[in-house]
């Protein structure tokens, strides 16, 4: 999939303005207009989906500054288009843009039933609680059609794995069934992220992602069901939805949220551009601000990757915004966010290793689509997966 040549355009539903080349690439082009030719850019963008080819589906990592060791990442790239997504660089791995590319060709990992079970019933496996979507969403609009993520979940209630999910879709509710036989026995937790209340800045930041109204509603029925859930107030954007945390705090407290965490915004490698075009052609009264206080937080730079300060940030604006949210939740009696990931592991029991070649029962939880190709990452590409996963 060659990437397209594109200037500055603004598409419907889609949050980049550009495709700019990834960092990876020897060359750069760029559009030039010669007064000759002019080729008009498209009207609207595509999406191309095509399989990801691998031979392990569980990435692990040693980061500090995560609760979790192991994670599954169903999918590379994310239609929901947020802008400040710190998985967008993963896609220069691909020699595509971090850009409109991100959002437009995607890859989901087919065949993600079997390799989990072969994974997990192998002799040296040890059980560990799983982060599932960490990178981009697993439950992103493609998962209606192919269910790449109820198969996971399927595969992991089976066999009574612990797993962690982060989300911004209401089509979590699809899989009710499978977090409720989970959570009886302390098994799964999940985290709304609600980056905002204002459904105009929602439309521009995450323009495909559910309405922060419908994103509280998911929190209220995952809670009444007996699913522990909590909001992630993520990212927190200085001077455009900074003042919101402890509406979004307390909105999510009513919905039942039992835990809460924040992310300051992060822009490592291509994002910091991408961010800047978003900020020039939605907000340019204030791009001037924004980008000093994040400098400000950051050690005078766009961003800090070091561990420990990359993503609380550094400084008085950091200083305060962590007291702000630290008064909140203990307004609100809501917990730290970080004990999410302390979940049972005792009651893990791994597949027949048969089962592990043929895909297994579980391949009946998901769709057609997700258990006739083969799946995503390499080696190699799982460990640049997980170094991104980290924003480093």
């Amino acid at each position: 999939m060659a990437r397209s040549l594109l200037g500055v355009q603004r598409y419907t539903g889609r949050g980049a303005t550009t495709n700019a080349t990834g960092r990876f690439e020897a060359l750069t082009v760029e559009r030039y207009d010669d007064d000759w030719y002019r080729e008009e850019p498209p009207a609207r963008l595509d999406e191309t989906v095509l399989p990801d080819r691998a031979r392990g589906l569980i990435t692990t990592n040693d980061s500090p500054d995560i609760g979790f060791d192991a994670s599954i990442n169903p999918y590379r790239g994310c239609s929901h288009g947020c802008i400040y997504c710190f998985a967008r660089p993963s896609h220069a791995y691909l020699g595509l843009s971090p850009g409109l590319d991100f959002e437009t060709k995607l890859f989901y990992k087919a065949d993600a039933v079997a390799v989990l079970e072969a994974e997990l019933a192998k002799p040296r496996y040890v059980c560990k609680p799983i982060a599932l979507g960490i990178n981009t969403d697993g439950y992103q609009p493609l998962e209606k059609r192919l269910e790449v993520t109820r198969g996971i979940l399927a595969v992991l209630v089976r066999c009574r794995h612990p797993v962690s999910i982060i989300t911004k879709s209401t089509l979590i509710l699809r899989d009710l069934e499978l977090l409720q036989a989970l959570a009886r026995d302390r098994l799964v937790s999940v985290m709304l992220s609600v980056t905002t209340l204002n459904d105009d800045i929602k439309r521009t930041l995450e323009p495909r992602t559910a309405s922060p109204e419908a994103r509280l509603r998911v929190v209220r029925e995952l809670s009444q069901a007996g699913v522990p859930c909590g909001v992630m107030v993520a990212p927190v954007i200085p001077a455009i939805t900074d003042h919101e945390m402890e509406a979004i705090l307390t909105a999510a407290a009513d919905a039942g949220a039992s835990s809460a965490g924040y992310v300051l915004l992060r822009l490592p490698n291509e994002i910091k551009q991408l961010f800047r075009e978003w900020l020039a052609l939605h907000h340019p009264d204030r791009a001037k601000h924004v980008m000093s206080l994040m400098q400000q937080s950051r050690g005078g730079k766009d961003y800090d990757s070091r561990f420990g300060h990359r993503l609380r940030g550094t400084g008085p604006y950091a200083d305060l915004l962590r007291t702000r949210f630290e008064l909140a939740t203990r307004k609100l009696g809501l917990a730290a966010s970080e004990n999410r990931h302390r979940l049972e592991t005792g009651l893990f029991r791994p597949p027949p290793r048969a089962a592990g070649a043929s895909g297994g029962a579980a391949g009946h939880a998901s769709s057609s689509a997700s258990s006739s190709a083969s799946i995503g990452a390499s080696t190699s590409d799982a460990s640049a997966e997980t170094q991104l996963s980290l924003g480093l």
